[in-house]
């Protein structure tokens, strides 16, 4: 039996826009939604900054374990341990060796389950 096509479409997050250092120095401000009166934009303005920080989120944490890997390649003659890549990222060991992993099959192009 042929698997149905798929019609989803992976909804992508809104562009993180950077404030202007003016309003990133009150604490009162966060993008401009403590001025939005109307709550459904409000609402509608807060998931989409929401979906973008835990996009942006998933994505530094490739980039961290795609480091961590190259970090503790055996091949290179300046390679780190886990500990002292965990130590560097504020890491447990334990935690740096799974990361290095996960780098390791993000390299490889595995997809992580």
């Amino acid at each position: 039996m042929a698997e149905p096509e798929r019609t989803e479409r992976k909804l992508r997050p809104a562009p993180l826009l950077f404030e202007p250092s003016e309003a990133a120095a009150d604490p009162e401000h966060f993008f401009d939604l403590e001025s939005m009166e109307d709550p459904r934009e409000l609402l509608s303005r807060a998931t989409e900054l929401t979906l973008a920080f835990r996009a942006a989120t998933d994505r530094a944490i490739e980039f961290q374990a795609v480091a961590a890997a190259q970090l503790a390649d055996p091949r290179r003659f300046d390679r780190l341990t886990p500990g002292a890549i965990g130590e560097q990222a504020g890491w447990t060991e334990d935690y740096a060796k799974k990361m290095i992993e996960f780098g390791r099959d993000l390299l490889r192009g595995a997809t992580p389950s």
